[in-house]
């Protein structure tokens, strides 16, 4: 029983931890999605910006 009550106490500490895991995995990604977005907006706002000079 003793083996039993540390194997359910193992299994739910690395359960756990893997959801804070993917939780930075996500908040990460959400950051480094907006940074991108934001990124590309300009860029596109650079070249039109770019071409409209020329004329």
């Amino acid at each position: 029983m003793k083996k039993i009550n540390l194997l359910l106490f193992a299994l739910a500490v690395v359960a756990l931890s893997g959801c804070s895991v993917i939780g930075g995995i996500f908040k990460a990604g959400a950051a480094v999605g907006i940074i991108s977005v934001i990124v590309v907006i300009l860029i596109i706002i650079w070249i039109i910006s770019a071409f409209r000079g020329r004329s």
